[in-house]
């Protein structure tokens, strides 16, 4: 999710040291409806009985849109240009492209780390190349689009690193005996007025991602269009991470995170049905496979990642079975 591409690794990097400070270790999908394109398949007349045939997933032209979830952050092989885009050949996309037998001359992936919802609709300045307008990889005769977006909108890496440091911060008042705080990223991020930032800027994503699918919809009529929602990156049980977090972030604070992502994925989830796209969902599915699994189970990396990997990003085994929930909700 990161909104910059090589700004990603400061930004990481950052978490990392502040996380080693207290270290002690290393939804079903839901296919309502078909998307733009079969929204309603057809009319039923009266006392006629309703086909239970399901309507066949297109196999192209598909066009892969997205940040670095969908990008496959790090994920070898990195494939394609700019190469600031850190776009994998085994990324979901290209996983869901194969399993539907789509022609390579018929799938286009523009995915790229760091975008947001602007990038969409203008270039994006990777640091190492410019990813041209994603929407510009649309035409009439697109039958297929995924979309994974929002997370940089939403500042959420920005989120994770600032929880870190005001846990970090807070722990510091406890040593020299000032009073602490039971959740100083939640503290960080209230308002005077008692707004939730994050929630506002959660708001201001879905307002731009609104006016995104409609886009889609007019660069794209016959396409069945599908948001993609994130994995699970926390427990539902905070101490689920002390293993890997130890007592750096507060569960209160974990909490905190897990449930603003929770209203980032229901903010994704109502926008793509007042669309008539479709939401998939992955938090549902991915629970218990979250950052704070056991190395075997985990499909996102913690902040100490596997070598080679990106932190709190999708790895190998992520991919896989992101892509299994997209193709089972293309089939559903």
């Amino acid at each position: 999710m990161p909104r910059t591409t090589r700004p990603a690794v400061a930004v990481t990097a950052g978490l990392t040291a502040l996380l080693l400070a207290g270290c002690t270790g290393g939804s079903g999908s839901d296919s309502q409806g078909k998307g733009f394109a079969g929204a309603v398949p057809g009319r039923v007349q009266p006392g006629a009985t309703p086909s239970t045939t399901p309507t066949p997933p297109p196999t192209g032209p598909y066009v892969a849109l997205g940040d670095s979830y969908t990008a496959g952050m790090q994920l070898p092989p990195q494939t394609g240009e700019p190469r600031g885009c850190s776009r994998s050949g085994a990324n979901y996309p290209s996983l869901v492209a194969k399993g539907l037998g789509v022609a390579p001359g018929q799938f286009r992936d523009v995915s790229c780390t760091g975008a947001t919802t602007v990038d969409l609709t203008a270039p994006q300045d990777t640091g190492n190349g410019t990813n041209p307008a994603q929407l510009d990889a649309l035409g009439p005769d697109t039958r297929l689009v995924t979309l994974g977006i929002g997370g940089n909108d939403a500042g959420f890496t920005e989120v994770v690193v600032e929880c870190a440091r005001d846990n970090l911060v807070d722990a510091v008042k406890g040593v020299i005996k000032q009073t602490r705080a039971a959740s100083p990223c939640r503290e960080h991020y209230s308002a005077d007025d008692g707004t939730d930032r994050v929630q506002h800027k959660v708001d201001e994503a879905g307002d731009r991602l609104g006016k995104v699918l409609q886009d889609v919809k007019r660069r794209s009529p016959q396409a069945r269009v599908y948001v993609i929602g994130y994995p699970t990156l926390f427990p539902a049980d905070p101490a689920g991470c002390l293993p890997v977090l130890g007592t750096t972030v507060a569960g209160p604070d974990l909490g905190f995170l897990a449930e603003k992502e929770r209203q980032l994925n229901g903010m994704l989830r109502q926008r793509a049905q007042a669309a008539g796209a479709v939401f998939v969902d992955t938090a549902g599915p991915s629970a218990g496979h979250d950052m704070c699994a056991g190395g075997e189970q985990r499909w996102v990396e913690p902040p100490f990642p596997a070598r080679g990997l990106a932190p709190i990003h999708p790895n190998a085994k992520g991919q896989e079975a992101v892509a299994g929930i997209v193709l089972k909700a293309l089939r559903g």
